[in-house]
């Protein structure tokens, strides 16, 4: 009883244009029902609402909150509760008359001008108030609105991180491209680093079955095939050289010699991460393992020899999976 009291004063102070009698009359009326917001033992704002269950709707009749407690997502507290509370009753509308000042809160608590409830469901229930809009609210019963503001929020943190991921992808900068320096004088546009991070796509084109001798359209085919090759290559007895980067501190001027370095390791590396899209640059990054073991060792050497005797192996491979080229 003294919450129905100190919620009269706060509904009387937030509604001038309701006389008070008219709201005490209303508020202690059996046939109303009142949610409450409780601050330190004292109420700080409510929703005076009446059911009409034969009708499947509630007429929301007062809803205010103290002006000191206002902007601090109250409102919507109290409205979350009020719909969480008629689900479970079974009704699933909403009416109220809204004045121009309430008209933006309940728009924003999913109240529409629109009126999709029959004017004869509700015409006799509930009482017309000049100057006022007729506003409806459909509740979904698959909605916990008790939970809906968390929702809202961890999906907004969804979207920014999302967001921010996007932009960290575009501002990503990616390693130039080296294959032209080894005769390459042409590349699908998909070859380019970064250019799928884009959201671009090729074109479709035909896709050879019998053997990959044009480009495949198909990229999980090709780095399937290409990763046979590779593995064929790490396991022959001639690779030793080439496993991974030449150590800088075992051969202190290779560097100076060789710009453009490469290896099996870093090979493989750049074929998870989907760099070969094109069987070109794959080529061309193992014909530069053989050139550069040529330029900084002597024909005398057995360096040299495991350059020779591996890049035969590996254009035979290539050869036996269609995918070598003049």
């Amino acid at each position: 009883m003294m919450w129905l009291i100190g919620l009269q004063n706060v509904f009387a102070h937030q509604l001038p244009r309701m006389p008070r009698e008219y709201i005490t009359r209303l508020l202690f009326d059996p046939k109303h029902k009142t949610l409450a917001l409780i601050k330190d033992k004292i109420p700080i704002g409510g929703i005076c609402f009446r059911p009409f269950p034969t009708q499947g709707f509630t007429e929301i009749v007062f809803c205010a909150v103290s002006a000191n407690e206002q902007v601090k997502g109250y409102g919507t507290h109290l409205m979350n509760h009020l719909k969480e509370y008629h689900i479970k009753q079974n009704i699933l509308h909403f009416l109220t008359f809204a004045d121009e000042f309430a008209i933006g809160y309940f728009k924003k608590q999913g109240f529409s001008k629109d009126m999709k409830l029959p004017r004869n469901v509700h015409q006799g229930f509930i009482k017309d108030y000049d100057g006022a809009t007729l506003m409806h609210c459909q509740l979904n019963p698959r909605i916990v609105y008790t939970e809906f503001t968390s929702v809202v929020r961890k999906a907004k943190e969804i979207i920014k991180y999302t967001v921010e991921e996007q932009q960290y992808q575009a501002e990503k900068i990616h390693p130039g491209l080296t294959c032209f320096r080894e005769g390459v004088r042409s590349i699908p546009v998909e070859s380019i680093p970064g250019i799928r991070e884009t959201g671009w796509k090729p074109a479709a084109r035909a896709t050879r079955v019998s053997k990959l001798t044009e480009e495949c359209s198909d990229p999980d085919t090709l780095t399937k095939y290409l990763k046979i090759v590779l593995n064929s290559i790490k396991n022959h007895s001639a690779s030793w050289p080439f496993q991974k980067p030449v150590d800088k501190d075992e051969v202190p001027d290779y560097y100076d010699h060789i710009k453009y370095p490469m290896d099996l390791k870093t090979m493989a590396e750049r074929l998870k991460s989907g760099y070969y899209a094109a069987r070109r640059l794959f080529i061309a990054d193992m014909t530069r393992i053989f050139t550069n073991c040529r330029i900084y060792n002597s024909p005398d050497t057995e360096y040299y020899a495991c350059a020779n005797q591996l890049e035969k192996y590996f254009q035979t491979k290539m050869k036996e999976l269609g995918l070598w080229h003049k």
